[in-house]
C-alpha cells in the first residue's frame, strides 16, 4: 500500500486542543497520523517491550514469545493499521530530553546484554524452545533500538554521549562503526567508495561480508590519515596533555579491538564457554541487523559524477526512507534516513520526511524491518526493489504498491 504522505501540520495550540483524555504520551501514540511525537512518546514504544524481555530472561516461555511477536509482527500490524506518517516537527525545534532518553536507552542496553547472556547460558530458568525466542529477541532490540540509539549518539557533540554511543558499539563487537559512519559512510555514501551502499543487483548475504569487512578497514585507514595530520606531542608538555596527544595518535581502533575482546572474555569469567558463545551469537544477529539497515536505506542509490570528477552533493534521492509511524518511533527516527545524511548532527525527534511524493523520490514500500526482513531472501527482495531503482532513474516515483 502506498503512503501518502500527511503535509497539513496544525499549530500547537490546535494540537493539544484535538488531544484526547488520556495521558499526553498515550494521546500522541493514539494521534500519531496528526501529532508531532515528543520524546515520551518515543519513550513508550522503545520501552514498552523492556519488562517482557526481562521476564522473557528470567522465566522464558510466554513472555519470550511476546516478546518476540510483539517487535516482529505487532509493530509491523501497527503500522499497517496508522498507514500516514507522522507530523515533521518545525524547522528549529528542540528537544531537551531527547540525550535523557538516549542515555536511559544506553542503560537498558547493558541490562539486558548482561540478562541475555546469562539466560541463553542456562544461569536463568529459561529453557526448551524459548531460547531461541530470546536469542532473536534480544537481537531485534539490539539491532533495532540499541544500534538506533548508539547511532544518535556517536553523533553529539558532548564527548560523554559520543562515548556512551562507542561503547554501545563495542558492546556488540562493532565498534569499528563509531569511525566508519561518520568519516566514510556519510562522506562516500551512495558511490563505490561507500562499503555501507548496496549497489543494484547486490544480494544481502554478498553485502554482508564486504560491507563489514570494507568499513572495518575503511574505517581505520581514516582514523590513520587523521592521526598522522596530528602534531607529535610535545616533550615539555605536561604529563596528562602528552598522554592525551600520544592517545589521539594511536586513534580508537585499540580500544574497539581490546574492548570487544575485554566483553568476551568478561561473558567468558562470568557464565564460562557457553556465555561467551551466546555473547557472540547475539552479536552476530545484532551485526546481521545493524547491516540489514545499511543495506535497505541505500540499496541501488548512486549519486552522479560531476565534470571535475567529484560526486553530487548527497540529498532526498540517495536514501531509502521509510514513512512508517511506529517503527519510526521504535527506531528513534532512523527510517527518516535522508534528513539524517543532510543534517547529521539534527537530534531523532527533529528528524524530517519532507515532501513525500516529490519526482525521484526514493520511497519504502513498506516499514525499514519489514523491508530488512525481505531482504534476508534475495530474488524476493530484487522482485520487489529493482523495478523501483530503475523507475527511480527514470525520474519516476518509486512509491508503488508491493
Amino acid at each position: 500500500m502506498a503512503i501518502e504522505p500527511d503535509l497539513k501540520q496544525t499549530p500547537e495550540h490546535e494540537q493539544g486542543a484535538k488531544r484526547s483524555r488520556l495521558p499526553g504520551p498515550l494521546a500522541t501514540l493514539f494521534g500519531l497520523r496528526r501529532e508531532i511525537p515528543e520524546v515520551d512518546t518515543f519513550a513508550i514504544v522503545t520501552f514498552l517491550p523492556v519488562p517482557l524481555l526481562i521476564l522473557a530472561g528470567i522465566f522464558g516461555g510466554i513472555a519470550a514469545w511476546a516478546s518476540l511477536i510483539w517487535i516482529g509482527l505487532c509493530l509491523f500490524m501497527l503500522d499497517e493499521i496508522i498507514a500516514r506518517p507522522s507530523p515533521d516537527a518545525p524547522e528549529g525545534s528542540e528537544f531537551p530530553a531527547a540525550d535523557a532518553l538516549s542515555v536511559a536507552l544506553g542503560g537498558v542496553h547493558f541490562l539486558l546484554l548482561f540478562l541475555g547472556v546469562a539466560a541463553l547460558s542456562g544461569f536463568t530458568r529459561l529453557e526448551g524452545s524459548s531460547w531461541i525466542a530470546v536469542l532473536l529477541a534480544f537481537g531485534l532490540f539490539f539491532g533495532q533500538v540499541s544500534n538506533s540509539n548508539a547511532h544518535e549518539l556517536i553523533h553529539r557533540s558532548d564527548r560523554r554521549l559520543f562515548l556512551l554511543g562507542k561503547w554501545i558499539y563495542i558492546s556488540l563487537l562493532y565498534g569499528h562503526h563509531s569511525s566508519a559512519h561518520r568519516l566514510v559512510h556519510h562522506r562516500f555514501v551512495a558511490t563505490p567508495d561507500d562499503p555501507n551502499s548496496a549497489q543494484l543487483g547486490e544480494g544481502y548475504w554478498a553485502f554482508l561480508p564486504r560491507a563489514w569487512i570494507g568499513s572495518f578497514v575503511a574505517g581505520y585507514e581514516m582514523e590513520r590519515g587523521r592521526a598522522a595530520r596530528l602534531p607529535k606531542p610535545d616533550p615539555s608538555a605536561p604529563l596528562g596533555q602528552r598522554v592525551r596527544a600520544l592517545l589521539a595518535r594511536i586513534g580508537p581502533y585499540p580500544s574497539y579491538v581490546l574492548g570487544g575482546l575485554w566483553f568476551v572474555m568478561l561473558f567468558g569469567i562470568l557464565f564460562g564457554a557457553r556465555g561467551a558463545l551466546a555473547y557472540l551469537a547475539l552479536c552476530a544477529y545484532a551485526q546481521l541487523q545493524i547491516l540489514l539497515a545499511d543495506y535497505v536505506q541505500h540499496y541501488g542509490l548512486a549519486r552522479a559524477r560531476r565534470g571535475d570528477g567529484s560526486y553530487e552533493p548527497v540529498d532526498t534521492r540517495h536514501s531509502w526512507d521509510a514513512p512508517h509511524p511506529v517503527t519510526s518511533l521504535w527506531m528513534l527516527n532512523a527510517p527518516r534516513h535522508s534528513d539524517h545524511h543532510a543534517h547529521p548532527g539534527r537530534e531523532y525527534p527533529a528528524l524530517r520526511l519532507g515532501q513525500l511524493d516529490a519526482r525521484q523520490r526514493p520511497i519504502l514500500p513498506r516499514s525499514l524491518p519489514a523491508m530488512a526482513s525481505l531482504a534476508l531472501i534475495p530474488p524476493l527482495w530484487r522482485r520487489v526493489m529493482d523495478k523501483r531503482v530503475k523507475a527511480l532513474g527514470q525520474g519516476k516515483s518509486a512509491t508503488l504498491r508491493l
